[in-house]
C-alpha cells in the first residue's frame, strides 16, 4: 500500500511527452549544425568552382545520395539510442547496405579503368584533407547531437554516441559536398567514409562522458 501511494505522489501532476520529442530533439541538431558546416564552407573551403554544372551530373548525386544514407542511418540509431535499451539494428543496416552498393560501384569503375590510373583514382586530389575536413564540419551537429541524446534516456552511452557522430558525420558530408570535386566512387566509399568513421568514433569516445546521467 505504502509503495502505491509513493507512485502515485511521484506520477501526481506529470503530463505525458510531446508526440514525436525524441526525433524532434534529434532533428534540431542537423538543423543547426548543417547551417554552420555551411557557413565553414563558404567561408573556409570555398564551394567548387563548377557547382552549378556539377549539380547537374550522376556523380555530384550519387555522393549526395551516399552522404544523406548516412545521415538517415546515424539519425534511425540515435534516435533508437537514446531510449532505454534501444537498438540500432535498423539503422546499422542502412548504413552497411549503402557502403556495400558505394564499394561494389567503385571496385567496378577501377577494374574497368586502365592499371597505371587506379591509384589516382582511388586517391583523387585530396586524400589526405577529405576526411579530415569532414571531421571539422560534423563537429556542430555532434556537439549539438551529443547534448539533444543526453537530454533523453540513453542506457548504451557508447553505441549512442557512435550513432551521434554518424549522424552528424552524414550532415558534414552532405555539406561537404559542395565544395569537393572528387567524383570516383572508390574515392567517395574510401575517404569519405572514412571521415564520417572519425566523426564516429569521436561520438563514441565522448558518449560515455557526455551522455552519462548525472
Amino acid at each position: 500500500m505504502e509503495t502505491d501511494r509513493l507512485i502515485e505522489s511521484l506520477a501526481e501532476g506529470l503530463k505525458p511527452a510531446p508526440p514525436r520529442q525524441v526525433p524532434r530533439r534529434i532533428a534540431t541538431a542537423a538543423m543547426v549544425g548543417a547551417p554552420l558546416a555551411l557557413i565553414v564552407v563558404a567561408t573556409l573551403l570555398g564551394f567548387r568552382p563548377d557547382l552549378a554544372v556539377a549539380v547537374l551530373g550522376m556523380t555530384f548525386w550519387m555522393k549526395s545520395g551516399y552522404a544523406l544514407s548516412l545521415a538517415v542511418a546515424g539519425f534511425w540509431c540515435a534516435e533508437r539510442l537514446a531510449r532505454p535499451a534501444g537498438s540500432a539494428r535498423g539503422g546499422a543496416w542502412l548504413a552497411a547496405s549503402a557502403l556495400a552498393v558505394l564499394v561494389a560501384i567503385g571496385l567496378a569503375d577501377l577494374m574497368m579503368a586502365a592499371p597505371q590510373d587506379r591509384l589516382a583514382m582511388w586517391l583523387g586530389k585530396s586524400w589526405r584533407t577529405c576526411p579530415r575536413n569532414i571531421l571539422l564540419l560534423a563537429a556542430p551537429t555532434l556537439a549539438l547531437a551529443l547534448l539533444a541524446v543526453r537530454s533523453l534516456a540513453p542506457t548504451r552511452l557508447v553505441q549512442a554516441g557512435a550513432a551521434a557522430g554518424l549522424f552528424a558525420g552524414g550532415v558534414a558530408t552532405l555539406v561537404y559536398c559542395l565544395h569537393c570535386p572528387e567524383t570516383g566512387p572508390a574515392f567517395v566509399a574510401t575517404w569519405y567514409t572514412l571521415g564520417v568513421a572519425l566523426s564516429a568514433a569521436a561520438g563514441a569516445a565522448l558518449g560515455p562522458f557526455v551522455l552519462r546521467w548525472r
